[in-house]
């Protein structure tokens, strides 16, 4: 007879308490368990020299994958959703069974279930998760998941060193999973602006990791270098495609604080195509007075060579189409207080909240006006940035304006103290240097988490003051393309009726012909006291209320600091008093909404 207190090589005491381990486990669970516990006898046996396999009656294990590698992205301005494809094809290149799926497509309890897990993800405002991430970081910072024993994890994060709260998303989910007890499979890659080839070889590494326990297939040969990912169409971040600028027409009266601008783009020949709630990547030349600006400042000429991604160019060259110049970081500040002998710049940049103060209201060419410093041209280059793209919401549909593409643009531009005029790098390269006619080099950003319902029966409420009005124009055109029967509700908002009001004509017709069911209007300087769309939308509570109950889908576009914040407070508000629910009830309320897609934000 056998003797029923071990199994095989397995003790007692040692089996009782495997069996009390696995007693309330499901089929499924039991599955995952075992290749578990697979995957750990492969790496202690291979830690000690051992056979993998060996006494082990059957498979290879190279046919016997012990899980799934689930990558979860939350994408901002697309750059971690690429970076997320491009580790997902380089896993598939060696064998590894990979999913890829953004987060607000991922429902949180399915953590339970997962073997190994690489979230990628950017960070955006004061430290807050991507749109897409807002419902796992919530779920994970709660504890609602409950512990994660056994499951593996990585956190790659992608950000912006000049801000305060630098990948705070990316910390915040490797500390979530770690109060979880699941087990880092790597330190978290914190990374900056210029991030693709760190995080290519961070990827490297991470993979060579999972190579071993999740290899199902013989690896492919990889191809060096990171992945390449088919998109949309030919053109992309990377690729982009050489548009012509037909229409520049500033849309704010003459006597407006704003200069905002309407743009039309011909896509003409590319292939592109777009949906509403998609936005356009531009890229642009800097100024040259600005280029001219730096060079005399810093002692240089322009014609000294410098290289710039493995690429001899002439430093005006890279100045202008190379580095960033208008979008100041808080490295510039410090890196030139250590080249500098001026003993005020040393000292601002031993401050870090001044420095981050003077970088969010400087540009480069700022500090070295106050403080002068003679540079070479390796240290200037080695103190600036690439360039990146610009990211603009489309405020069309291509249903309506056909191989076209239109954008709504409010130029940047604010004085300094000394009396010079500062203006954004691509909304002033569009404004002021693009004559219509010229070439701007163009990539569309497709943006799943901002759609337009998929039955157009169903009713949608935008709110979208300011520039926060482009994609809502998109997703009228549509509706009206469509034939959609479902009902439209804007809220719109900008500080005078008479300068302000965007698309004006548009919208009356839209109202007469009774495709634009209702519309809101916040004009916040044509009064005494101040009116935003949330007093709007509150003084509409009873009505915003109905239609949430009859299936409407609630869309934000716009600031993402202070008029998005509090369009959400207005929104649970309107919850709270008209659903006659607590305050608890209604950000759960408001919560749901977003999991179903029926509350989504384009906030910046």
């Amino acid at each position: 007879m056998s003797d029923k207190s071990s199994l095989g090589p397995l003790s007692g005491p040692h089996l009782t308490k495997l069996a009390e381990a696995v007693a309330n486990l499901t089929q499924s669970e039991l599955i995952w368990a075992s290749g578990y516990l697979f995957g750990l006898a492969q790496s202690q046996g291979a830690a000690h020299g051992v056979t993998p396999g060996a006494n082990v009656a059957a498979t290879p294990a190279a046919t016997q994958p012990t899980g799934n590698l689930t990558i979860l992205f939350a994408s901002q301005t697309g750059n971690a959703k690429g970076v997320a494809e491009s580790v997902k094809a380089q896993a598939e290149a060696r064998g590894i069974p990979v999913s890829l799926v953004a987060m607000n497509d991922y429902k949180p309890k399915q953590l339970k279930k997962e073997t190994h897990v690489l979230i990628v993800t950017s960070t955006y405002g004061e430290g807050e998760p991507p749109e897409a991430a807002a419902d796992l970081h919530a779920q994970l910072k709660g504890g609602k998941i409950g512990k994660l024993f056994g499951l593996q994890f990585a956190v790659l994060g992608l950000g912006d060193s000049s801000y305060e709260f630098f990948c705070q998303t990316a910390k915040d989910f490797d500390a979530f999973f770690e109060k979880a007890e699941a087990t880092r499979l790597q330190e978290p890659a914190i990374l900056d602006v210029d991030y693709r080839d760190a995080a290519a070889a961070w990827a490297t590494t991470f993979l060579d990791k999972l190579a071993s326990a999740l290899t199902a297939v013989p690896a492919a040969t990889a191809v060096a270098g990171s992945a390449v990912v088919t998109g949309h169409s030919a053109y992309d971040k990377f690729n982009p495609f050489t548009a012509t600028l037909n229409t520049n027409q500033k849309i704010t009266g003459r006597d407006s604080t704003k200069d905002i601008r309407h743009f039309e783009i011909n896509l003409e020949g590319s292939g592109i195509t777009y949906q509403p709630g998609d936005a356009l990547g531009v890229w642009f030349d800097n100024d040259a007075a600005v280029v001219a600006e730096i060079l005399a400042l810093t002692g240089l000429t322009g014609d000294e060579q410098v290289t710039v991604s493995g690429k001899a160019a002439a430093l005006s060259d890279a100045l202008t189409n190379q580095f960033e110049l208008t979008r100041l970081h808080a490295a510039f500040i410090t890196g030139l207080a250590e080249i500098s002998s001026d003993k005020k710049l040393k000292k601002l940049a031993a401050d870090k909240d001044e420095t981050r103060k003077l970088a969010a209201n400087a540009q480069i060419v700022d500090v070295l006006k106050r403080f002068p410093t003679k540079l070479t041209a390796e240290q200037l280059a080695g103190l600036l940035r690439a360039l990146s793209p610009r990211l603009y919401s489309i405020a069309s549909s291509q249903a309506e304006v056909e191989e076209e593409v239109h954008l709504t643009v409010g130029v940047v531009r604010y004085p300094q103290e000394d009396g010079a005029v500062r203006s954004g790098g691509a909304s002033s390269f569009l404004a002021d240097r693009v004559l219509e006619g010229g070439e701007v080099r163009v990539f569309i950003e497709h943006n799943d988490n901002f759609r337009l319902p998929a039955n157009p029966d169903t009713p949608v409420i935008m709110v979208g003051p300011g520039t926060g009005i482009a994609p809502f124009r998109s997703f009228v055109q549509e509706r009206d393309a469509q034939g959609a029967a479902g009902k439209n509700w804007l809220f719109f908002g900008n500080p005078h009726f008479t300068q302000d009001f965007l698309y004006q004509v548009e919208w009356q017709k839209y109202v007469k012909s009774g495709l634009l069911t209702k519309i809101d209007l916040a004009f916040s300087r044509d009064q005494d006291k101040k009116i935003y769309v949330q007093d709007k939308l509150k003084a509409k509570g009873a009505e915003v209320w109905q239609w949430l109950q009859d299936g409407a889908h609630f869309y934000v576009c716009g600031d993402a600091n202070r008029m998005a914040k509090d369009v959400h407070e207005a929104l649970v508000n309107i919850v709270a008093e008209h659903g006659g629910k607590t305050a608890e009830q209604a950000e759960e309320y408001v919560n749901e909404l977003r999991r179903a897609k029926r509350y989504q934000r384009d906030v910046y």
